[in-house]
């Protein structure tokens, strides 16, 4: 299987750019199997189910106008038993679609979620992060016990390490990069989460976002903000995790590119 994650930033704008991505992966011999979009901006009913069923995936999808909004395509069949948003968790703002995949090894339950930016620390943005994350852990430790084989993937607004950011010491503390963002990712490992791009050795200074200004993707000042976990039964079935740059070249791209999972699962 493979599976990957990418923030589009406005499926809208970017639209064209999935399904060139998607009509890529199977050109080369690698389709991609599910697909986690975050940052649709826009609502259910002007998302493009006709279109990406015609290039062959069935989709879930929980829009909200102007921000936010997370979807899953699937080649395997439609998604099913689909949840929107943390279960018990009041929240305006669509982040979290959760559902269950085929899988060969069977039923693969994918959780793709747009996590809080928190904007810097100290603000009542970064008080929601705060109690959105602990949310998503309670929650999540709920999911895991009744789906073991589990993925948690997305954007989820934290550099982990200060080898997943351009500049960690100038950047330290600041938003992405505090004690308490890492806190919360170490956390979600802590339930039994691995991250799977830290599983095989990367090149140094490997990124999924960058900024549009200052010539941030050409001069390489990024972070590796979008991840991949899968859960302790699923390590074995890792293949490989990488990042995808090619549609970060691409005329008017996403800020971010697609981190993609190989799985024998």
């Amino acid at each position: 299987m493979r599976i990957a994650t990418w923030n589009v930033n406005s499926l809208t704008a970017r639209h064209d750019h999935v399904l060139r991505w998607l009509a890529a992966q199977a050109d080369a011999g690698t389709p991609v199997d599910v697909l986690a979009l975050q940052e649709l901006k826009l609502t259910d009913d002007k998302f493009p189910f006709e279109a990406l069923r015609a290039a062959g995936y069935e989709a879930a999808a929980f829009g909200q106008k102007t921000y936010n909004g997370v979807a899953l395509l699937s080649r395997r069949g439609a998604p099913r038993d689909v949840v929107r948003n943390i279960p018990g968790f009041a929240d305006e703002q669509s982040r979290i679609i959760a559902a269950t995949l085929d899988a060969p090894g069977g039923p693969l339950r994918v959780v793709n979620g747009y996590f809080v930016n928190g904007q810097e620390p100290g603000s009542e943005k970064f008080a929601y992060k705060m109690k959105w994350l602990q949310a998503l852990h309670d929650w999540l430790r709920a999911e895991l016990a009744a789906h073991p084989r589990l993925v948690l993937l997305g954007d989820f607004n934290v550099a982990p390490e200060d080898r997943d950011s351009y500049d960690p010491e100038g950047l330290r503390e600041t938003i992405h990069h505090t004690t308490e963002e890492r806190t919360h990712f170490r956390a979600l490992l802590a339930l039994g989460l691995v991250d799977s791009f830290r599983m095989f050795d990367q090149p140094e200074k490997s990124y999924s976002w960058w900024d549009y200004r200052m010539l941030g993707y050409q001069k390489n000042r990024g972070l590796r903000i979008d991840h991949i976990l899968v859960s302790e039964p699923l390590r074995v079935a890792v293949r490989a995790c990488t990042v995808d740059r090619a549609p970060r070249k691409w005329e008017k791209p996403s800020d971010h590119t697609p981190v993609v999972l190989d799985l024998d699962a």
